[in-house]
């Protein structure tokens, strides 16, 4: 439901929900976004079978998706039916689907390795029936954007129908092989938040989008800026989080550390972003580690409220580089003790773990509380998880959450040290507002560890924010 609200804020114009047939649970939940009336045309996908479509009629969707099987491997392995049968199983549900009102997207499963003739058949008789759409389908991602534009040009002068495109990233080809398509001629793209799908996935609406938008400067329903926060929503989610490089959504996409990156972005952005990081809904963020230089160093500094001297940033800067040097990962709250330190600052913890009890067994559900203190004040709070780790942290989220609004983005843990006891390193990155910062914990204990990451991060957006209202201050008084 929040993932399909937020595609409709999006600007998507076809939501397909789900498989209705497939269970009771899809169908529940189909029915569900049907009843929220969104502004998105609502789909249900359909196999060419009427049970399908009924299924589909249930849930009160807009439209069925039509997906039959065209590919010589499809017919003989899967469905063990003959092209005629096929066609007039595909021709009894396409009208059974109008004869009720629903809009029909009529697709050729496998079609890039179908016999062309044949898939040309299946949308003649889709044609006769009025289908609103048809869609030949890249099944297992073997196009390449050449032939994607032939293929798709071949059919677009065939027929007179509006064309969808369905490409999978088997090649990672996918985003190519759909724009080559939409050159050709194609009405509508199928994508996925993120990329998700089958094996390797699907086309990914963000990076489809952006290729749109900035390279072909095309003219788009989609809200570009909600991208990042509808990426993150999805990941949340479904569990599936995107690899820190992937294009416009990674943690890394406009993330800069090399000292000629840095110093290039910060006297004019273009010179190392193609796009502006707020269209896309995202921060410019500056690295700290080995390749850093000291222009992104006194970046991310200021971004803390912090204006060291030229001497006290050499030195910052030596004792990252030492650090990035030894293998260790410098996250924004190492970089803030190290600052303090040699700029002889006292050390800045607004909040302070007071105590965490955590409670887990085979009978009992994983429950723990926290007691935290900011600036002198007392916030005790209890939550259950699926874990003993996140029953922790959702503890200290509810916590800091009474305090200040910050949310966890991203969680990762590894083993420093072999055996039964080892250390384990916990990495999260926390945003408040449109800042974000990394943090690390390292205990023997996995609980520890995650919430003094937590801590840590929290306590250096915290020490921003403290800054920043200290300036303002003071700018005030000496105006």
């Amino acid at each position: 439901m929040l993932i399909a609200k937020q595609l409709d804020a999006l600007g998507v114009g076809v939501i397909e929900a789900g498989f209705a047939a497939a269970s009771k649970g899809e169908t529940d939940a189909i029915s569900a976004i049907a009843r929220e009336r969104l502004t998105a045309e609502l789909c249900s996908m359909a196999r060419a079978v009427q049970k399908d479509v009924d299924a589909a009629l249930k849930c009160d969707v807009d439209s069925v998706h039509i997906v039959v099987p065209s590919s010589d491997l499809h017919l003989k392995f899967k469905l063990k039916k003959s092209k005629e049968d096929v066609l007039k199983a595909a021709e009894a549900c396409i009208q059974h689907a109008k004869d009720h009102g629903l809009a029909v997207e009529l697709s050729a499963e496998d079609a890039t390795r179908a016999d062309i003739a044949f898939v040309k058949q299946l949308f003649s008789v889709g044609a006769s029936l009025k289908v609103d759409r048809i869609c030949p389908c890249d099944t297992v991602g073997v196009l390449t954007p050449q032939r994607s534009y032939s293929f798709f040009d071949s059919l677009r002068r065939s027929f007179h129908v509006p064309l969808s495109v369905h490409c999978h990233d088997d090649f990672g080809l996918a985003v190519a092989n759909s724009v080559a398509a939409l050159q050709a001629g194609a009405k509508q793209v199928h994508v996925t938040v993120n990329g998700l799908g089958e094996r390797a996935g699907n086309a990914a609406l963000e990076e489809v989008a952006m290729v749109l938008k900035s390279l072909y400067e095309q003219p788009l329903s989609i809200k570009t800026e909600l991208i990042y926060e509808t990426s993150r929503l999805v990941s949340k989610l479904t569990g599936l989080y995107v690899q820190p490089n992937k294009a416009i959504v990674g943690e890394n996409a406009f993330l800069h550390e090399s000292g000629i990156h840095t110093h290039g972005i910060l006297a004019n952005p273009l010179t190392y972003e193609p796009i502006d990081p707020r269209m896309v809904g995202v921060t410019r963020r500056f690295g700290v580690g080995k390749l850093a230089g000291s222009h992104g160093i006194q970046a991310v500094l200021k971004q803390m409220g912090l204006e060291p001297s030229e001497s006290q940033l050499m030195e910052i800067f030596q004792r990252v580089k030492t650090l990035g040097d030894q293998g260790k990962r410098v996250t924004d709250a190492d970089l803030l003790v190290i600052a303090e330190a040699v700029m002889r600052l006292p050390e800045t913890k607004p909040i302070h773990l007071e105590k965490l009890v955590v409670f887990t067994g085979d009978n009992l559900i994983p429950t723990a509380s926290v007691t935290i203190s900011l600036d002198g004040q007392k916030v005790t709070e209890a939550s259950t998880g699926d874990g003993p780790v996140d029953a922790a942290m959702n503890a200290v989220r509810k916590a800091v959450t009474a305090i200040e609004p910050i949310t966890l983005e991203e969680y990762s843990v590894k083993a420093v040290t072999g055996g039964t006891d080892a250390v384990v390193e916990v990495a999260v990155r926390l945003r408040k507002g449109d800042r974000a910062v990394t943090a690390t914990g390292a205990r023997g204990d996995i609980v520890m560890a995650s919430v003094e990451a937590m801590l840590s991060g929290i306590n250096v957006l915290l020490v921003e924010e403290n800054n920043a209202h200290k300036h303002k201050k003071q700018v005030r008084s000496d105006g």
